[in-house]
């Protein structure tokens, strides 16, 4: 799939063309044939094309108070495009639809910027999007990629190992920080403020074999639960063993949420053959953190009973 290469269309004019402009402006090269209804893209034949979407809202996802507007800006690039690493893949083409409220309007330039430097990092181009008013601020990002080998959640295996990327909870205990009026340490803030997705340890793991993986977004035990349905799998998981960061107790990291590490099912075999070799591949810890049991009720989701994810639904104090 490769962009048909045309200038900018031209725009009417008018405050939400206006916006357009500046936007584009603000991205630059990253933006390009913007300006129809849809962007045209062309086929390859290099790899499976993977497309997903996600959305970041305000009082959902994040609170004002508690990060920069371009910090608002990579975490909402980071939560869409970390949906393409989990599944093997990287980002090609992006499009993000904004609601913007009055109070936002001066502040779209530094969200605006980062998403930029996440897209940018990523080797991905700005196709299109929207703008609309509206009284919630909400970012809603398309992603389209392309992966060598395709890895979905529904494909683990009786007796395949479970294993984590990186260390978990920062963005959990950060969240608990604010909520009691306190400040996060340095390393649970970042890891909440400015994560990143792990598009070399998604390749890795799919080029190594895994059967099934998931980005982190809802909690390890949220998680765990979602791919053990998908697969019609008990995931066993030994809460000992999760990686979790410095001074996070346990149950904060088999809970916190929007982590964007990865969850991985792999034969042992193939899981020896990549650890041997890991080091070249991440700097970042991959951890056996359990089994996968006997197939069993796709209702059943997995062994992770001390916590229940992170919840879209609930109030950001309760939800993380």
């Amino acid at each position: 799939m490769s962009l048909e290469p045309r200038p900018h269309q031209a725009m009417r004019d008018g405050a939400e063309f206006d916006t357009i402009r500046a936007l584009m402006a603000r991205w630059g090269d990253l933006a390009v044939d913007i300006g129809d209804d849809a962007a045209v893209l062309a086929p390859s034949a290099d790899g499976t094309r993977v497309v997903s979407v996600d959305a970041c809202v305000e009082e959902v996802h994040f609170r004002r108070a508690w990060i920069s507007a371009r910090e608002v800006g990579v975490r909402a690039a980071v939560a869409a495009l970390s949906d393409l690493a989990a599944m093997g893949a990287r980002a090609e083409y992006v499009l993000i639809a904004f609601v913007i409220p009055e109070a936002w309007r001066e502040q779209l330039s530094d969200v605006a910027d980062g998403m930029g430097a996440v897209i940018r990092e990523a080797g991905a181009r700005i196709v299109g999007g929207n703008l609309s008013r509206g009284a919630v601020f909400s970012i809603t990002t398309t992603v389209i990629g392309r992966a060598r080998r395709v890895v979905s959640r529904s494909g683990a295996r009786e007796g395949d190992l479970v294993v984590v990327t990186g260390l978990l909870g920062g963005p959990g205990a950060a969240i608990q920080a604010w909520n009691a009026g306190e400040t996060p340490t340095v390393w649970s803030r970042g890891r909440f403020a400015a994560p990143a997705p792990r598009w070399a340890e998604g390749e890795a793991l799919a080029a190594a074999g895994a059967t099934a993986m998931i980005d982190l977004s809802d909690g390890l035990s949220g998680d765990a639960r979602h791919l053990a349905a998908a697969s019609g799998v008990r995931l066993q998981l030994d809460a000992a063993r999760v990686p979790a960061g410095p001074g996070i107790a346990p149950e904060v990291a088999m809970q916190s949420g929007e982590e964007y590490e990865l969850l991985a099912c792999l034969p042992a075999s193939a899981y020896e053959a990549l650890q041997s070799r890991w080091e070249t591949c991440s700097a970042r810890p991959l951890t056996v953190v359990g089994v996968v049991g006997a197939a069993h009720d796709a209702a059943a989701s997995a062994d992770a009973e001390s916590g229940r994810g992170f919840d879209h639904f609930a109030s950001p104090k309760s939800a993380r």
